[in-house]
């Protein structure tokens, strides 16, 4: 099973990338850190953009495990560019078979705040045509999570 960790934090190796360890103990997985890629905002041309590259391993992945830190109340703005861009540039229904899973994090959010995350990657998820496998907001939520994997 090929199971794939976008990583939304700048920090790479960060809480958010901590969090989904914990998710994905025990379990072989590749990161994919955003800050690592050039991928412009929606309607954007940017000069080698790279958001090919992350749909395709996105393609390649069984299992997709979106991280990202909780900025401004909601998911972060590389997470928000990657799904902002699949719009018109990936068919819908077109991820049928995959799994997604969602880790949010942050310094004392509210629960409208990751809420609003877990609207929008279920939605995404739902769009694209992958089952939603949950979120984990900490420690013991991962743990639990990841005996669904």
């Amino acid at each position: 099973m090929k199971i794939l960790f976008i990583n939304g934090s700048p920090n790479k190796n960060g809480n958010t990338a901590a969090l989904a360890s914990k998710l994905l103990s025990e379990k072989s997985y590749e990161t994919l850190n955003l800050t690592d890629y050039t991928i412009g905002s929606y309607g954007q041309a940017l000069p080698g953009d790279e958001l090919d590259s992350v749909i395709e391993k996105i393609k390649e992945a069984e299992i997709i495990v979106i991280g990202s830190p909780l900025y401004w109340h909601n998911i972060c703005g590389s997470v928000r560019n990657v799904l902002d861009r699949f719009y018109g540039k990936v068919e819908n229904g077109s991820l049928s078979g995959r799994r997604l899973y969602f880790v949010f994090q942050g310094a004392a959010p509210e629960r409208w705040m990751i809420e609003a995350g877990e609207f929008t990657v279920k939605r995404f998820a739902s769009l694209y045509g992958m089952s939603y496998g949950g979120m984990a907001t900490n420690s013991a939520q991962a743990e639990k999570l990841s005996k669904t994997i």
